[in-house]
């Protein structure tokens, strides 16, 4: 039992290895940067620096390199919007960490400083997450991102969200995410995050048929990749023009442009 150990023993030890993990650098006459175990998934390490405010307190601060960091992969506008901009400001709200103009930090005394680096880190660590948002935020910000597309392309009175076709039996049990005014007939898009709505869209699109619907469709997938083959044979048999990811932004303008009265 590890209870029975020399509890002693074990805190030296962890001491130890913590302090030859955590060093501080002199970077400059006005900067100390503190090395430290915390890495990003590409493998570059955490960049922490130490600077004295007025009042004698140390400010503990990034330096804003994370944002900038996260930004060659990311639009990191999106972290201060919607659903992920939510959870950027709890993350901060829960650590106590400030961010000012893409700077992280936090000021401490010198007395709670080794604390103060982890929670710093901590937090770096949270905000990283966000580039790997799990599934159920995933398929939130995925609505939001192809809506905020979807608008700068058409007109919002084009536009019906959440429509359902009356024409057909139980139309509520059958949602289409938007209904936008097409060049000859209705244009119903579906946004598929995951294949359980890959699943939902193929029964959508069999039932508008079965009822006579005339429409055209243009599918957009958060990523057509991860839909089972099985799913995505059935949608493709059903379905019309498809849009791979709403990173092909370019793709999905063309072919919505298409598919729309271009006044």
């Amino acid at each position: 039992m590890i209870i029975s150990r020399d509890i002693n023993e074990l805190q030296r030890n962890l001491c130890n290895l913590l302090c030859a993990k955590v060093k501080v650098i002199p970077k400059n006459d006005k900067l100390l940067i503190v090395e430290t175990p915390f890495f990003f998934p590409d493998g570059d390490p955490y960049q922490i620096y130490i600077k004295e405010m007025p009042g004698g307190i140390l400010r503990l601060s990034d330096m804003g390199h994370t944002m900038m960091h996260l930004s060659y992969e990311n639009d990191i506008d999106r972290f201060r919007e919607g659903t992920r901009g939510n959870i950027f400001n709890q993350i901060l709200t829960e650590t106590s960490v400030t961010e000012d103009n893409g700077e992280l930090f936090v000021d401490t005394s010198i007395e709670d400083i080794g604390n103060n680096i982890f929670r710093l880190g901590q937090t770096l660590t949270k905000i990283c997450d966000l580039t790997f948002l799990n599934r159920v935020r995933a398929k939130s910000t995925f609505y939001e991102d192809l809506q905020e597309q979807l608008m700068r392309i058409v007109p919002a009175d084009k536009i019906t969200k959440d429509y359902f076709y009356d024409a057909m039996d139980n139309a509520m049990d059958y949602p289409i995410d938007y209904r936008i005014e097409g060049k000859y007939v209705p244009l119903f898009l579906f946004g598929i995050p995951d294949k359980d709505k890959a699943r939902l869209t193929t029964i959508v699109l069999e039932r508008l048929l079965r009822a006579g619907a005339e429409f055209d469709n243009l599918l957009v997938f958060s990523d057509q990749s991860t839909i089972p083959r099985a799913d995505l044979a059935r949608l493709s048999n059903i379905g019309g023009e498809m849009i791979a990811s709403l990173v092909a932004k370019d793709d999905f303008s063309r072919k919505l442009r298409r598919k729309i009265p271009l006044n």
